[in-house]
């Protein structure tokens, strides 16, 4: 399995992204939207390792994400109103997951691999346009204070 991750890896030249996984920037529109200030979209290739959490973080604009490979992945969510979800990202439809899923702006979100031993392969767009400038990670004393009742997941999906 190692050698799978590593052929995608290289293959796409993914780089560590800062919530954890890797990336690789494959679509950055050329037209602008807000004022002229944010590409109108962005794309990326994201892989996610089993030993790996994409840790919490939230962003400005909706993320759609788009599953390709590997093991399902799931996308845990804390909303504005403190409520928390998990949504499996995959194609057993059985087993309540599907193959595209959308994060609301402003939502505070991690993810984690399914299955051990394995890996998690999706594409994410981001519009407007993802800029590093409206990236927030979390430390877990910032989210345990605002969401106690979540201290379980909070505490796998946060830098101490």
């Amino acid at each position: 399995m190692n050698n799978k991750i590593q052929e995608i890896i290289n293959h796409f030249d993914m780089l560590p992204h800062p919530e954890g996984g890797f990336y690789k920037e494959t679509y950055r529109s050329s037209e602008l939207c807000l004022n002229g200030t944010r590409n109108l979209k962005t794309v990326i290739y994201f892989l996610l390792r089993s030993e790996d959490v994409s840790h919490f973080h939230r962003i400005k604009s909706d993320e759609m994400w788009y599953y390709h490979s590997g093991s399902p992945l799931i996308v845990h969510s804390i909303d504005d109103q403190g409520i928390y979800k998990e949504q499996k990202v995959g194609i057993n439809f059985s087993e309540g997951e599907i193959p595209q899923y959308l994060v609301p702006k402003n939502t505070i979100f991690g993810s984690t691999v399914l299955e051990k031993d394995s890996y998690s392969l999706v594409s994410c767009s981001v519009s407007p346009g993802f800029d590093f400038e409206d990236f927030e990670l979390f430390k877990q004393s910032d989210l345990l204070e605002q969401f106690p009742l979540h201290h379980k997941i909070i505490s796998k999906l946060t830098l101490p």
